[in-house]
């Protein structure tokens, strides 16, 4: 969007005008000189230069006017306003930590008919959530037998998202160390100055690897201000009815809640329980309001300032001028 950013300088555009239509030439003083008897001669000799003298004089009139003009539209600030981009707001600092271990192959997700296994149950939500943190920094923590950090704290949510969706079951081991994923969460966001650090924590399983006790890093995380929000994923044993356990005797072992449980309420957090995928979807949802982006609208327009195009051609102007009068 082309505007002035000070358009009452055209108010101006007139004064030229003024001056010539309500101002008086200069008129000589009469002094004592040498008659010429042929005088009428003279001028009557030069009655045609003078007619193209004030034919001339009106087209450098023109000329100035138009140059005085563009310096008052140089003078007005002409600019051009690009679209509205909103500015970076200060969001929450997030990490989501997604368990890997041999237990998420597990298919007790029913997706339009299809059955899914846990990991890509979650990364069909999550990716989704992902998308909707505008504002947040998103990072990616991976565990197995160990924790990784797959993806820094970063504002590219499509990256992290990429990242997530390339994750496969087995990555980082067999067993599950979630206290060791509390630890590397930790770890992360301990040096940023954001007081809104947040740690979405999905298993399936109980702690059965990693260095760290589960319970322990929650307490480094609630030292540290880490809101941990914690997600028991997959369906119950006895869900499967009277011969699951027989079709699947090497089941995974049985969800600790009550250690998740603890997890979440040491640390200002929540617990939440996803049996199938209308519930994971609805757990996210939730995380979105107990965890809101900023919704302040600050933008920014970026301006790209048009006054030297004017400004140029006026000096042009005067240089043809100029160069007129000198020809006279």
């Amino acid at each position: 969007m082309f505007e002035f950013t000070w358009i009452w300088v055209l108010a101006l555009l007139p004064l030229p005008w003024l001056v010539k239509r309500f101002t008086r030439p200069v008129s000589l003083q009469r002094q004592s000189a040498v008659k010429v008897p042929f005088m009428d001669d003279l001028i009557a000799a030069g009655a045609a230069p003078q007619t193209e003298s004030m034919a001339t004089q009106s087209r450098l009139w023109w000329l100035g006017f138009l140059a005085w003009a563009l310096l008052l539209v140089a003078a007005a600030g002409p600019r051009w306003l690009g679209e509205p981009i909103p500015q970076q707001r200060e969001g929450r600092e997030m990490m989501l930590a997604i368990d890997l271990s041999a237990s998420m192959q597990e298919r007790d997700f029913v997706f339009q008919g299809r059955r899914l296994n846990r990991l890509t149950a979650t990364q069909l939500v999550a990716s989704d959530f992902i998308q909707r943190r505008e504002g947040d920094r998103i990072g990616l923590v991976l565990f197995g037998d160990q924790a990784y950090l797959q993806a820094p704290l970063t504002y590219d949510r499509g990256t992290v998202q990429t990242l997530l969706d390339e994750a496969q079951i087995g990555l980082a081991g067999q067993r599950t160390a979630i206290g060791d994923a509390i630890g590397l969460t930790v770890k992360r966001l301990r040096d940023s100055d954001n007081p809104n650090k947040v740690m979405v924590l999905l298993t399936d399983g109980t702690n059965t690897a990693g260095a760290l006790e589960p319970l322990q890093a929650a307490k480094l995380a609630a030292d540290e201000g880490v809101k941990i929000y914690s997600i028991g994923i997959g369906r119950d044993s006895t869900d499967d009815g009277l011969f699951g356990s027989f079709f699947q005797p090497q089941r995974a072992p049985e969800l600790d809640e009550k250690t998740l449980t603890a997890i979440a309420e040491q640390t200002g957090g929540k617990y939440y329980r996803a049996r199938d995928l209308s519930e994971l979807v609805t757990i996210y949802d939730q995380l979105d309001q107990l965890e809101p982006v900023s919704r302040d609208q600050n933008y920014f327009r970026p301006q790209v300032s048009l006054y030297h195009w004017p400004l140029a051609i006026a000096l042009l102007l005067f240089v043809v001028i100029a160069l007129l009068k000198g020809r006279r």
